[in-house]
């Protein structure tokens, strides 16, 4: 499977960083130009849920059952470090049907490490999801969004293809709600886009993945509303089929 088009991957960082500063929404139509798949375009009748920062026993188990009362599949990119704490729970996620991603060993930005540091670090992360899981890991999310230069070769080391976001509901700001995160979400909500939450607060302030769970149903009523399907990003369109996981 061909990777989206990078010009450079100086480039690739600034559209990954645009994503965490107030501004990001005038800049939208340049990312999705430029960068429709890495930004998380796809078909635009479904809509891609992807959730981060899990699998977290507190919070993780509660979301999968309201998914599975939806009827509902979502991606999962999951740290390496809480896939390995929590073996159990992670291949509970995949059994559910899920897609399984990966964000990394731990939730940090390695601007500063070597390459090969950071090499090491995604691959024991893949290697430790996809041994929990059952499933290899076909792509990859940078925690924060920010994607170095290094994260893009390891990544193509690893055969993991890079995706950001086109939706958050930032569950994680001080004072977030669910009502909060509806409102958030509507504003970019758009067919062919890519939601993104979190099913853990270990990264985040206490209640935010609460705050995103108790979203979810009236998220997903939207979206029934607008005629949106909604799924993994294994659905989300032709150029998003891979040869690992389900979809």
């Amino acid at each position: 499977m061909p990777w989206p088009l990078v010009a450079s991957s100086t480039v690739v960082t600034a559209a990954a960083v645009s994503y965490l500063e107030p501004g990001a929404r005038a800049i939208a139509p340049f990312r999705r130009g430029l960068f429709p798949q890495l930004s998380g375009y796809g078909d635009a009748r479904h809509v891609a849920l992807t959730f981060d920062d899990g699998p977290d026993p507190v919070s993780t188990p509660h979301l999968v059952n309201l998914l599975a009362e939806w009827n509902v599949h979502a991606t999962f990119f999951m740290l390496g470090s809480m896939a390995a704490a929590a073996p159990g729970l992670a291949r509970e996620v995949a059994a559910a049907g899920h897609q399984i991603a990966v964000h990394g060993w731990s939730h940090r930005v390695m601007t500063a490490d070597r390459p090969a540091v950071v090499y090491r670090e995604l691959a024991r992360a893949r290697d430790t999801v996809a041994a929990t899981t059952g499933q290899v890991p076909a792509w990859f999310r940078p925690p924060y969004g920010i994607l170095t230069r290094g994260a893009v070769a390891a990544a193509r080391r690893l055969e993991l293809r890079p995706l950001l976001w086109t939706s958050c509901g930032r569950e994680w700001q001080r004072g977030a709600t669910p009502a909060s995160v509806l409102s958030t979400l509507f504003r970019t909500l758009d067919g062919g886009g890519t939601i993104l939450l979190h099913d853990s607060d270990q990264q985040a302030r206490a209640g935010s993945a609460g705050a995103a769970r108790a979203a979810l149903p009236a998220l997903l009523t939207e979206c029934a509303r607008r005629g949106l399907t909604v799924g993994t990003v294994a659905e989300h369109g032709p150029a998003f089929r891979t040869r690992t996981g389900p979809g």
